[in-house]
Protein backbone atom coordinates (compact mmCIF):
# COMPACT_ATOMS: atom_id res chain seq x y z
CA UNK A 1 0.00 0.00 0.00
CA UNK A 2 1.32 3.30 -1.08
CA UNK A 3 1.24 5.99 1.34
CA UNK A 4 3.11 9.77 0.82
CA UNK A 5 2.95 12.58 4.44
CA UNK A 6 4.16 15.92 3.36
CA UNK A 7 5.99 17.74 5.62
CA UNK A 8 7.23 21.31 6.02
CA UNK A 9 4.91 23.81 4.64
CA UNK A 10 4.70 27.17 6.47
CA UNK A 11 4.47 30.94 6.48
CA UNK A 12 7.96 32.14 5.02
CA UNK A 13 8.26 36.27 3.89
CA UNK A 14 9.33 36.48 0.15
CA UNK A 15 12.64 35.87 -0.59
CA UNK A 16 12.96 33.01 2.20
CA UNK A 17 13.48 29.50 1.79
CA UNK A 18 11.69 26.36 3.07
CA UNK A 19 12.20 22.69 2.68
CA UNK A 20 9.50 20.22 2.36
CA UNK A 21 9.82 16.54 3.11
CA UNK A 22 7.56 13.75 1.94
CA UNK A 23 7.94 10.63 3.82
CA UNK A 24 7.23 7.68 1.13
CA UNK A 25 6.03 3.84 1.71
CA UNK A 26 4.88 1.02 -0.79
CA UNK A 27 7.32 2.93 -3.67
CA UNK A 28 10.76 1.68 -4.98
CA UNK A 29 12.70 4.67 -6.20
CA UNK A 30 13.74 2.23 -8.43
CA UNK A 31 10.82 1.98 -10.16
CA UNK A 32 8.76 5.37 -9.46
CA UNK A 33 9.00 8.74 -10.39
CA UNK A 34 8.39 11.10 -7.88
CA UNK A 35 7.26 14.84 -7.96
CA UNK A 36 6.44 17.53 -6.52
CA UNK A 37 3.10 19.52 -7.69
CA UNK A 38 1.99 23.30 -6.54
CA UNK A 39 -1.49 24.03 -6.59
CA UNK A 40 -2.15 27.85 -5.86
CA UNK A 41 -5.25 29.48 -4.49
CA UNK A 42 -7.93 28.78 -7.36
CA UNK A 43 -5.70 27.46 -9.60
CA UNK A 44 -5.11 23.91 -11.02
CA UNK A 45 -2.69 21.90 -10.51
CA UNK A 46 0.90 21.98 -11.56
CA UNK A 47 4.10 19.64 -11.79
CA UNK A 48 6.82 21.54 -9.81
CA UNK A 49 9.72 19.10 -10.24
CA UNK A 50 10.94 15.30 -10.83
CA UNK A 51 13.34 12.74 -10.16
CA UNK A 52 13.18 9.96 -12.11
CA UNK A 53 14.66 6.24 -11.65
CA UNK A 54 17.15 5.01 -11.94
CA UNK A 55 19.63 7.11 -11.74
CA UNK A 56 17.87 10.48 -10.00
CA UNK A 57 17.80 12.52 -13.22
CA UNK A 58 15.71 15.59 -12.27
CA UNK A 59 13.51 17.96 -14.34
CA UNK A 60 11.90 21.28 -13.59
CA UNK A 61 9.17 23.57 -14.58
CA UNK A 62 10.62 26.82 -15.91
CA UNK A 63 9.37 28.94 -13.06
CA UNK A 64 11.20 27.19 -10.17
CA UNK A 65 14.67 26.43 -12.16
CA UNK A 66 17.69 27.56 -10.43
CA UNK A 67 15.85 28.38 -7.35
CA UNK A 68 14.11 24.76 -5.94
CA UNK A 69 15.63 21.55 -5.91
CA UNK A 70 14.07 18.26 -5.52
CA UNK A 71 15.99 15.47 -4.39
CA UNK A 72 15.29 11.54 -2.96
CA UNK A 73 16.96 9.94 -0.35
CA UNK A 74 16.95 6.04 -1.20
CA UNK A 75 17.69 4.78 2.41
CA UNK A 76 14.61 6.57 3.73
CA UNK A 77 12.49 6.58 1.10
CA UNK A 78 12.22 10.25 1.64
CA UNK A 79 11.83 13.36 -1.22
CA UNK A 80 12.63 16.52 -0.64
CA UNK A 81 11.98 20.13 -1.92
CA UNK A 82 14.34 22.86 -0.95
CA UNK A 83 12.96 25.66 -1.95
CA UNK A 84 15.17 29.30 -1.89
CA UNK A 85 14.05 32.74 -3.38
CA UNK A 86 10.38 32.15 -2.79
CA UNK A 87 8.04 34.59 -4.41
CA UNK A 88 4.34 35.27 -3.75
CA UNK A 89 3.22 33.31 -6.31
CA UNK A 90 4.60 30.21 -4.90
CA UNK A 91 1.79 29.96 -2.49
CA UNK A 92 -0.63 27.11 -2.63
CA UNK A 93 -0.68 23.69 -1.52
CA UNK A 94 2.19 21.37 -2.63
CA UNK A 95 1.62 17.66 -3.34
CA UNK A 96 3.71 14.82 -3.40
CA UNK A 97 3.12 12.68 -6.41
CA UNK A 98 4.25 8.70 -7.13
CA UNK A 99 3.86 6.82 -10.07
CA UNK A 100 5.34 3.42 -11.54
CA UNK A 101 5.22 2.04 -15.52
CA UNK A 102 1.89 0.78 -15.26
CA UNK A 103 0.11 2.11 -12.31
CA UNK A 104 -2.07 4.76 -10.86
CA UNK A 105 -1.19 7.80 -9.61
CA UNK A 106 -0.52 8.06 -5.61
CA UNK A 107 -1.21 11.50 -3.86
CA UNK A 108 -0.33 12.89 -0.52
CA UNK A 109 -2.64 15.19 1.00
CA UNK A 110 -0.59 17.84 0.92
CA UNK A 111 1.08 21.16 2.42
CA UNK A 112 0.47 24.58 2.34
CA UNK A 113 3.13 27.36 1.70
CA UNK A 114 1.94 30.67 2.02
CA UNK A 115 4.68 33.44 0.74
CA UNK A 116 3.97 37.20 2.25
CA UNK A 117 4.86 40.00 -0.02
Amino acid sequence: QVHLMESGGGLVQAGGSLKLSCAASGVSFQWHVMSWYHQPPGKERELVASVSPPDGRTTYTDSVKGRFTISRDDHETTIYLQMNGLKPQDTGVYYCHAKGIGTVDFWGTGTLVTVSS
